[in-house]
């Protein structure tokens, strides 16, 4: 590939060069161009790091591509049964919660599609409703009478017809986004799943979690390793011996983990693991939704980091107002006060459980409305600035520093159309002009 070098850029507030070869930063400063070098005028735009979403599901994001999908406060019952009066086989369903469409079981389902298998994933991907056709497909019906299933992800995969996954949609998705990096937190135990994200091309530099079970095991390249995943489920907790000892698996393995607790009674007990085992620089708690003083004190003491999804204050803070207690609502994905306490916090979409947009998130640490305009806990916004940085942290280090442009650097960039201040009053993605991969072009207008 031959050097790049983008003129008439703007980075760190002034006008300069940037020269690109063998995948990195060569140079910067002015005159740098070379017989050869392929040359784009940045014409004034902002030229920063790309950004890295520190928790999604990419395997999930291409499932839901071939879902119908309900989310956003969509119409469940006339989806499913527009889907059911076209085509045959499997319905999934992805995007129900029983606060915006209400209570759904087997019954439902069958009265909506009573002639094809359907499945519907709850929205936060922890639950499944099943009608009776797809529960006697898979010989569930007198296990689960409701139709009901709670944790079974992968006993319900290995008995329902497989999704087909586009996976390179997925990145070229993320790609015009401005994401240039990701990290896939889901809790898989099976090394067949990681060998299918390194196949599939991604143009993003993706690092994995898994599971316990897969501590010992380094992800096949180009895949980097990241945290041991730990899913502490709301809808069964498990007890503190379980995740104590689940920690000890990735110490044992020289991992760090990345604890995943939406409720603050989750946090509460990943806390109390914390105080048995021991931190270590690198341990993440994964979401902390609700976070009061007395636990981020905690959090703050014991050096943990916190990924958490400002994003999910737009999409379902409606909901939140009228569901979540009101003493609670203030420490909603908090932002602000996590950083004042010394926490280092990152930014994630938890896509596809919430909008995959980034922006969405960023825009929604600013100003913490919700879509009908609401604002829920006004003291933990931060400024847009910071906002976009939760989201330019490295992969191994979220929270921490940002990602300099400098030589030496990976040439993961985000090239916009209009100085940084515009993309900072705007936050919107319409400014990219151009994404960069190792000084390679994946996305351009």
């Amino acid at each position: 590939m031959k050097p790049l070098v983008l003129q008439h850029v703007e980075l760190d507030g002034r006008p300069t060069e940037v020269r690109i070869a063998d995948g990195v930063i060569d140079r910067v400063g002015s005159d740098l161009v070379r017989p050869g070098d392929v040359v784009v005028d940045g014409a004034g735009g902002a030229l920063t790091p790309g950004l890295h979403d520190h928790h999604l599901h990419l395997a999930a994001m291409a499932a839901a591509r071939e879902s119908v999908d309900v989310g956003e406060d969509r119409d469940l019952d006339g989806a499913v049964v527009a889907a059911g009066a076209t085509g045959d086989g499997w319905i999934r369903v992805v995007g129900y919660h029983e606060a915006v469409h209400g209570p759904l079981d087997r019954h439902r389902l069958d009265r909506l599609a009573a002639g094809r298998p359907v499945r519907a994933q709850h929205q936060t991907g922890a639950r499944w409703v099943l009608n009776t056709l797809a529960l006697e497909a898979i010989g569930g019906l007198e296990a689960h009478p409701d139709g009901v299933l709670d944790g079974r992800d992968d006993w319900l995969r290995s008995r329902v017809p497989s999704v087909v996954l586009d996976l390179p949609a997925v990145g070229r998705d993320l790609a015009s986004l401005g994401v240039t990096g990701c990290t896939d937190a889901t809790p898989t135990e099976r090394l067949d799943d990681l060998r299918l994200l390194a196949v599939a091309a991604l143009p993003q530099r993706i690092t994995v979690t898994g599971g316990p079970g897969l501590a010992a095991e380094l992800p096949p390249a180009p895949l980097l390793p990241g945290p041991v995943k730990l899913l502490l489920a709301d809808h069964s907790l498990p007890e503190l011996d379980h995740v104590v000892a689940a920690i000890g698996v990735a110490r044992a393995a020289g991992r760090t983990v990345a604890v995943h607790a939406v409720t603050l009674a989750a946090t509460l007990l990943a806390l109390a693991a914390w105080d048995e085992v021991g931190p270590v620089e690198g341990d993440r708690l994964e979401h902390g939704s609700v976070l009061p003083p007395e636990a981020a004190e905690r959090v703050a003491r014991a050096g943990l980091r916190v990924v958490t999804q400002p994003g999910f204050l737009w999409a379902h803070g409606d909901r939140y107002r009228r569901n979540v207690d009101a003493a609670d609502r203030p420490h909603l994905y908090r932002c602000a006060g996590l950083i004042e306490a010394g926490i280092r916090v990152a930014g994630s979409t938890d896509a596809p459980y919430g909008p995959s947009d980034p922006w969405v998130a960023i825009r929604a640490a600013v100003d913490r409305r919700t879509r009908t305009g609401a604002v829920l806990g006004p003291g933990e916004r931060v400024l847009p600035s910071a906002a976009l940085a939760l989201f330019q942290t490295p992969g191994h280090d979220p929270g921490g520093p940002i990602r300099r442009l400098v030589p030496g650097a990976v040439a993961d960039l985000c090239l916009f159309d209009a100085p940084l201040r515009t993309v900072l009053d705007d936050l919107d993605p319409g400014h990219l002009r151009a994404v960069y991969i190792g000084g390679a072009p994946v996305w351009v207008r």
